[in-house]
């Protein structure tokens, strides 16, 4: 095999792409007949492609090798001189492929050969951008032909509508002045109706003020009388009312009164009955005092059950005092329904009247109705159920047996100088539990 002509002087990064094209497709070519240790190891996959395939998808893997490996490229140049002579003609009437057989031999041709396809391709390059310059020049050409065409229309029709203009023109100016000379005398005439109408303006307002004045005081003097009206039935209705809670007061405290002086009256006429009259021998020992009215506190529910038995007796409960005695564990609510129903129950078999009185500070809802025989009151926001209870005393006529149940000791103190039976929580509570 003859060694190759060096060919260090061609510039392989500068070969026209013709001529890389035409290498690589030999190189493609000729790696199918070549031994496998003539092929380099850059080249054994691309070795694996199709002719074809192979020059367009290893192209640049071949030149690489054509130019580093000359055992190579040597195997290619003898492959193409026993399968391929005419690749390696220098002479060929095509500078694309003489060029590549040129590079191949490491001809000193070769790079005179790739300066000729490199002005031929720049030449060729020149030649089209010249041919589409001088296509673009006749295209403006036309097109500036057909704008200098256009224009000429455009200013004929723009001298025609001058001149219709300078004619409009000179008709709107004769009419402006004439407009003009109307809008003077329109305007005198505004003017002298502006001055009438502020006249005008001015009489009816002066009348409006004099008719709205009057108007005021007569609304004013109605008001007044409306409010006098309602202040007068106002008065009215509260002297109706307190005429008949006074009067439904005196009725509840004479039927109690009535009540208590019956069972006062019964009971005088059993001792009377029993003995009688004048004092007995108990009463004439000297050196002791009989208490007169004292009023004690009940400290047994037996003690409790004969004060329940009094005729017209009045039971007044303090809620909370006695279902945090008696069962604190449980909710506020269950406790009042609890209570509530024993108190129903005892008022059931005693016939006493029984008022039960929470305080109302807490309470989401107030129960819109109670137990049969219970009074259910809650204090109102600010009152303590204390003050309520000290109220009922208060309001009950002298001479009513009342019991208040409670183990506040203020408000014991305070509802027995009232000449009320205080009875503590814890009695009461015995007391239902034999309900």
């Amino acid at each position: 095999m003859d060694e190759l002509v060096d060919t260090s002087e061609v510039d392989w990064d500068g070969i026209p792409d013709a001529v890389r094209s035409r290498l690589a497709e030999i190189g493609a070519e000729a790696i199918s007949g070549l031994n496998r240790v003539d092929i380099p190891q850059s080249l054994r996959a691309v070795a694996k492609f199709a002719p074809a395939k192979r020059a367009r998808l290893g192209g640049a893997s071949i030149m690489a090798a054509l130019r580093s490996s000359t055992s190579f490229r040597t195997a290619v140049v003898e492959w193409c001189r026993e399968h391929r002579p005419g690749a390696l003609e220098v002479s060929g009437a095509e500078p694309a492929s003489a060029a590549a057989a040129a590079v191949l031999l490491g001809d000193e041709t070769a790079v005179h050969y790739l300066e000729l396809v490199s002005r031929r391709a720049g030449d060729a390059v020149l030649r089209a951008e010249r041919d589409a310059a001088l296509t673009r020049a006749d295209r403006l050409e036309n097109e500036l032909k057909q704008t200098i065409g256009k224009l000429e229309v455009a200013q004929g029709a723009a001298e025609v509508v001058r001149a219709d203009t300078e004619v409009e023109l000179d008709r709107l100016r004769k009419r402006l002045r004439e407009q003009g000379v109307k809008l003077r005398e329109a305007k005198d005439a505004a003017l002298a109706a502006q001055d009438e109408m502020d006249r005008l303006r001015t009489e009816v307002a002066a009348q409006i003020a004099d008719l709205t004045g009057q108007r005021d005081r007569e609304r004013d003097r109605a008001e007044f009388e409306r409010k006098k009206a309602r202040r007068a039935e106002s008065d009215a209705e509260v002297a109706r009312q307190s005429a008949r809670e006074a009067r439904q007061a005196d009725e509840v405290r004479l039927a109690l009164l009535v009540d208590t002086l019956d069972g006062a009256v019964t009971g005088l006429r059993r001792e009377l009955a029993l003995g009688g009259g004048g004092p007995r021998p108990a009463d004439l020992v000297r050196g002791a005092t009989a208490a007169q009215g004292t009023v004690g506190r009940v400290e047994d529910p037996a003690a409790l059950d004969r004060l329940l038995a009094l005729p017209s007796v009045h039971l007044v409960v303090d809620g909370y005092n006695v279902t945090k005695t008696g069962y604190p564990d449980l909710p506020l609510a269950d406790q009042r329904e609890r209570l509530t129903h024993q108190l129903s129950a005892l008022a059931a078999r005693t016939s006493a009247e029984v008022t039960l009185v929470f305080d109302g500070a807490g309470v989401v809802a107030v129960p819109s109705a109670a137990p049969r025989g219970v009074r259910v009151l809650f204090s109102d926001p600010g009152v303590l159920a204390d003050d309520v209870i000290r109220a009922l005393v208060a309001a009950e006529p002298e001479g009513r047996p009342v019991v208040v149940v409670t183990s506040d000791r203020a408000v014991a103190d305070s509802v027995r100088r009232r000449g009320a039976h205080p009875v503590p929580s814890a009695v009461l509570l015995a007391r239902l539990g034999r309900v």
